[in-house]
């Protein structure tokens, strides 16, 4: 029998956990009359959560919103909000299955122009041959058979199309058509080591040209590794990746990708959320260790399953 996704039962158990924290934040209050006054800060809030709902696993999703808010708190508060994804993400783990599907709910529209395009340099980024040379896609790191892919090269391969959505960290979710590549299609072609359990995602999508993320400051191999630490970049767990529906993508409703949505070739899964979906992509690379990302670096969950 085919197995469906329930639409992504992780986002009902987040709405769940999300109804927990907004008991167990207002639950001082409550108890404190309208003298009340102030608000709860990090760790008082982490306590009352974990008091009130009497769960572990509420604590600790508590702890990882406020992780992916943006802020990374005071520094006696990083051990435990790092504890706190750790726990998110085992849930998330577990909830994954490799045959679960996303399917369009009946008589959803796809956005089409209305698609949300999203970058983080100054100005969306173009591939302009003319100074950086012809563009093509490395695939390195754990591999028998590295790999070099132009564009025509990606056509080539087995395309699969699919109409899926695409979830937002923020909470919205848009419908496109995408067209591509399976990702385990690529990992067969290139060979990769059994022993890479991620996937390390890296774009042209340039922040801050020169400056380097946490990751290349700790890697200065990956530094000096086709400009990595310095562009956009997402890391993936191996099980993730190699699902039916991620996708190295170059066409999007029917046409090949324009620059404002990731041109030439962009990931794409409805498996995680849209930060997680990396996209301008230069180069995808194995690895046995995991690596961070652009958001990950920055206090977004790492994982971020849908």
């Amino acid at each position: 029998m085919k197995a469906t996704r329930r639409p992504f039962l992780v986002r009902r158990t987040r709405l769940i956990l999300l109804d927990l924290v907004d008991r167990a934040a207002d639950a001082p209050f409550a108890a404190a009359g309208s003298g009340a006054a102030g608000g709860l800060d990090r760790r008082d809030f982490l306590r009352v959560l974990a008091r009130t709902t009497g769960s572990a696993l509420a604590a600790a999703y508590g702890a990882s919103l406020l992780a992916a808010c943006g802020s990374r708190g005071p520094d006696a508060a990083h051990p435990l909000l790092r504890s706190a994804q750790r726990r998110n993400e085992t849930v998330e783990r577990w909830l994954f299955r490799h045959t679960a599907m996303d399917h369009v709910r009946a008589g959803a529209v796809s956005a089409g122009g209305s698609f949300p395009a999203y970058h983080v340099a100054p100005a969306v980024p173009t591939w302009d041959s003319r100074t950086m040379g012809a563009w093509a896609l490395a695939i390195t790191g754990a591999v028998a058979r590295p790999q070099r892919l132009t564009l025509a090269d990606l056509q080539r391969l087995p395309r699969i199309t699919q109409r899926v959505d695409h979830y937002c960290v923020e909470g919205w979710n848009a419908v496109a058509t995408w067209s591509g590549v399976r990702l385990a299609d690529l990992v067969q072609l290139a060979g990769a080591d059994p022993a890479a359990r991620y996937v390390d995602f890296r774009s042209f999508d340039v922040d801050q040209p020169g400056a380097l993320t946490t990751d290349a400051k700790r890697d200065q191999a990956s530094a000096a590794d086709l400009r990595a630490g310095r562009d956009y970049h997402e890391c993936w767990d191996i099980e993730s990746a190699l699902h039916p529906q991620t996708l190295i993508a170059y066409g999007m409703d029917g046409h090949l990708l324009d620059s404002a949505h990731g041109a030439p070739a962009r990931l794409h899964s409805p498996v995680k959320l849209g930060y997680k979906n990396t996209k301008y992509l230069t180069q995808i690379v194995f690895r046995a260790d995991r690596t961070g990302g652009y958001w990950s670096d920055q206090g977004y969950e790492w994982y971020g399953g849908t």
